[in-house]
């Protein structure tokens, strides 16, 4: 599935990452900066990924942990400093909110700075860290 967003393409083509650019920006972050490339390798293979992209330049990045069944576990969302403020992770989170797969499943993810973002999309505070998406009522799951 892809979208263009003011001229960025976001991608779940797994063939457009760039393990070295993702190695890059998850090395600026707070919660992923010790990990071996070798772990973040890994946790790729295992997770449904999304990645922003400026023609061929990989500039966003975020995955999903899921059963495909009832739950998901967003991690890992990073926009490459230079390109924040032009409303990529918004329209980064919205197609993961969106996407048919993971729409109907209860979400959860973790955050220190970036509350604001994830209430727009239907996540919840479940104390100072974590947040929750409910299912899609549509759904019942």
């Amino acid at each position: 599935m892809e979208t263009i967003y003011n001229g960025f393409l976001i991608s779940d083509d797994r063939n457009k990452l760039n393990l070295d650019t993702i190695y890059a920006l998850l090395h600026t972050t707070y919660w992923a900066d010790k990990r071996s490339r070798e772990l973040i390798e890994k946790s790729i293979r295992h997770s449904l990924c999304f990645g922003v992209y400026e023609g061929e330049k990989q500039v966003g990045f975020c995955r999903c942990v899921t059963d495909y069944a009832t739950f998901f576990w967003l991690a890992d969302v990073i926009i490459d400093e230079g390109y924040r403020g032009l409303g990529l992770g918004k329209a980064l989170i919205k197609m993961v909110s969106d996407y048919p797969v993971l729409k109907p499943l209860r979400g959860a993810l973790a955050t220190r700075d970036a509350s604001w973002l994830y209430a727009l999309y239907d996540f919840v505070p479940t104390d100072e860290r974590f947040m929750t998406r409910p299912p899609d009522v549509v759904t019942g799951v």
